[in-house]
């Protein structure tokens, strides 16, 4: 069985910053690609941001140079830096990682989101 948690949310003022984690549990065997995704009350999810095995990164325009995503391969965890945060970035969070199991099955896993309110 794997999990993914994200954790760190909250409500912070424009401008201000968050740091998200996402902790992958279970029966791993290797966690290859990460991202995180986001989605606005009434809107689709969309990407924010993935990054592989490597730490390759690929980030929408929208956050580059506010958002800065890492992983810690060790700790089968990833996070997200969030800096000069703006109403815009108001959404439900969530990571997702690309997981072969102990088992050696591969498949697509979720977290199950945590909210990010930026408001003053």
């Amino acid at each position: 069985q794997v999990q993914l948690v994200e954790s760190g949310g909250g409500l912070v003022q424009p401008g201000g910053s968050l740091r998200l984690s996402c902790a992958a549990s279970g029966s791993i065997s290797v966690i290859y690609d990460m991202g995180w995704y986001r989605q606005a009350p009434g809107k689709q999810r969309e990407l924010v941001v993935v990054i592989t095995y490597g730490g390759n990164t690929n980030y929408t325009p929208s956050v580059k140079g506010r958002f800065t995503i890492s992983r810690d391969n060790a700790k089968n965890t990833m996070y997200l830096q969030m800096n000069n945060l703006k109403a815009e970035d108001t959404a439900l969070y969530f990571c997702n990682a690309q997981i072969r199991s102990l088992s050696a099955q591969s498949r697509l896993y979720w977290g199950q989101g945590t909210q990010v309110t930026v408001s003053s």
